[in-house]
């Protein structure tokens, strides 16, 4: 048994690591200002099992106090959503810098085991080049991006400077379960399964060839506990994907093909903030951390619309950093 901090623990993917910690036996200290994250995802819980630090990752006390007694240090905290961050750059950098530098510190003063850093494949900015490899020269297309880097850079300099262990993973497109349907956090297919739920036409950006790699949200969190303790792991940075891509016109022919039905959709602006195609190399991840995706996307799409259709009349908030 080992204790956890995760900051941002009560948004999409904070709350589903958070599940998992606590069915393994673990104990998890959540830090959210719930801002984004979701009261919802860790009101359940028994005091001993999950303990709520709520309040801003900006804020140093807190942090240090959340983090005291934690064998591992998960920073998922942060400014979510590329729209937003292009609306309010400052913000997004600020909390980017100030956040990850009071957890990094944290970690480092209270002899943290390991710190993960989620960061995000919007690092690798508009390159035509695919799949991306950990190697390449990140070049960030817009803000969110650029946070993510200096999120990853802060991770590096802590790791080179101090030796506190720490793993930086870059997360594709996650999908599934608690996910935004909408808002800045809103991932494609959280929207798609609402829109179709509601009877509603789904909204396609663009001409709907921009593709993604989709990765179910079970893999993603495999991929974090898998970080905490893989050998030969800390210093470095992990692709964390499917290894495959698919358009966001595949995505509607998936739904299709799932309820044997043409879904009734409308094209809309396509939004000059986002990247045109992802796909990642994970062969560094599967090397190194032993990642293994196991879910296709044909079952993730069942299994997210499944979780949609019992829980669709409660507030879905919160979102991954992307």
């Amino acid at each position: 048994m080992a204790k956890y901090l995760v900051t941002g623990g009560a948004g999409f993917l904070g709350a589903n690591i958070v599940e998992s910690l606590v069915a393994n036996g673990d104990k998890v200290v959540v830090l959210d200002d719930f801002s984004t994250g979701n009261k919802r995802n860790v009101q359940d819980y028994k005091q001993t099992e999950v303990r709520v630090a709520e309040g801003d990752v900006c804020d140093e006390k807190l942090v240090r106090k959340a983090a005291r007694g934690c064998d591992y240090l998960l920073h998922l905290a942060g400014r979510v959503g590329v729209e937003s961050s292009v609306k309010n750059p400052e913000e997004c950098l600020r909390v980017a810098f100030e956040g990850t530098l009071n957890a990094l510190t944290a970690a480092r003063d209270l002899k943290v085991k390991r710190f993960i850093y989620a960061s995000s494949c919007a690092v690798y900015g508009e390159s035509p080049v695919l799949p991306k490899e950990e190697s390449m020269l990140a070049s960030p297309y817009n803000p969110y991006g650029a946070a993510a880097l200096l999120g990853e850079e802060l991770a590096r300099v802590f790791y080179a400077t101090y030796r506190l262990e720490t793993v930086c993973l870059r997360l594709f497109n996650v999908y599934g379960p608690r996910q935004a349907t909408d808002g800045p956090s809103a991932g494609v297919i959280g929207r798609f399964s609402a829109a179709i739920l509601k009877g509603e036409k789904a909204e396609v950006y663009g001409d709907g060839k921009q593709s993604r790699d989709f990765v179910y949200v079970s893999d993603v969190v495999d991929a974090f506990r898998l970080a905490c303790t893989a050998p030969k792991a800390e210093g470095e940075v992990f692709n964390i994907a499917s290894g495959a891509r698919m358009s966001v016109a595949g995505l509607l022919n998936g739904f299709t093909q799932l309820l044997e039905r043409d879904i009734e959709h409308e094209a809309k602006e396509a939004r000059p903030s986002d990247v045109r195609h992802s796909l990642a190399d994970i062969l560094k991840a599967q090397e190194v951390l032993g990642y293994r995706p196991r879910v296709t996307i044909a079952e993730g799409l069942a299994k997210t619309l499944l979780w949609y259709k019992k829980n669709l009349g409660k507030a879905i908030k919160g979102g991954p950093r992307l």
